[in-house]
């Protein structure tokens, strides 16, 4: 398939393609056709031949190629499967276009500072666990390390003190960077405001520019309740101190703080999965109140 696309990326051999798709033709015609000479035909027809886009056969003192139809059909449908992935409904794609709508709006938007305050955003779910064993993943720092962040990146740094003036500290970098040799996508510092175990959380956390100074402040509020599923989650954002760099942050709140939930609804219901069904024991590596 390499050789196939290399082939077929240079002009002259793809004008060389299009002819043959017509009928087979001698290379001297082609080169007529194509307005160049034989021998640098030759070659191209060559390289074609091998790629498997293109046959030939020798003809009393001429040869004639012929186009290979059943490789271009199996590139396409190839290429039909890589768009069908990519299109795929709530898929990554579709999530970084409703992003990119929601950055454009926002830049509209953020004209001067303050633009943002007083903004929210609200989230909820029903989660499988107690509101103790959820409380934790809310809470310890090596649990939260497991879903507080959004699809493709990863937690390298993480500090949450979960006591009234905690400490926060969020680091982010691409989820593939293994080594931690790429660049930080995102940092984010702020502290904890008040701690109701099981039932209460709040803290103030700020998203950093490049430059270190805070983009806005988010203040986050978190109630939970027991629920039929186990624990309903109710999440409240408001925003404050919003500069006019924040709104590829701000951008990102909906999504990105939604797909961190998802996770935890999904590492929650399968901590509840690991039950052994044979003795209804719980499994000895599930997470407990």
């Amino acid at each position: 398939m390499d050789a196939l696309l290399a082939a077929l990326a240079d002009p002259a051999r793809w004008r060389l393609v299009n002819l043959l798709a017509e009928r087979p033709r001698s290379v001297g015609v082609l080169a007529q056709l194509s307005d160049a000479r034989q021998p640098q035909t030759t070659k191209h027809l060559q390289t074609l031949e091998r790629a498997g886009a293109v046959t030939s056969r020798r003809t009393g003192q001429h040869r004639v190629y012929a186009l290979r139809s059943a490789a271009l059909r199996d590139l396409a449908a190839t290429l039909g499967r890589l768009a069908d992935t990519a299109d795929q409904a709530d898929g990554p794609y579709a999530t970084y276009d409703r992003y990119g709508r929601s950055v454009d709006a926002e830049r509209l938007a953020a004209q001067e500072p303050g633009w943002a305050d007083g903004r929210t955003f609200g989230f909820h779910r029903a989660l499988k666990g107690s509101p103790g064993t959820v409380w934790r993943r809310l809470t310890e720092a090596d649990l939260l390390a497991g879903w507080w962040t959004p699809d493709d990146l990863r937690v390298s740094e993480l500090v949450f003190e979960a006591r009234p003036g905690g400490r926060i500290v969020q680091e982010y970098r691409d989820g593939e960077d293994a080594d931690d040799s790429g660049p930080v996508v995102g940092r984010a510092e702020g502290v904890v405001v008040d701690v109701r175990p099981g039932e209460h959380l709040a803290y103030r956390l700020s998203p950093l520019l490049p430059d270190g100074g805070p983009a806005f402040t988010a203040h986050v509020a978190m109630g939970l309740r027991p629920g039929k599923a186990g624990t309903d989650l109710d999440v409240h954002w408001r925003i404050t101190d919003s500069t006019v760099d924040a709104p590829d942050f701000v951008a990102g709140i909906e999504i990105g703080f939604g797909q961190s939930l998802d996770k935890l609804a999904a590492t929650l219901a399968a901590a509840t999965d690991t039950t052994d069904s044979s003795t209804g024991n719980p499994d000895p590596t599930r997470t407990t109140d």
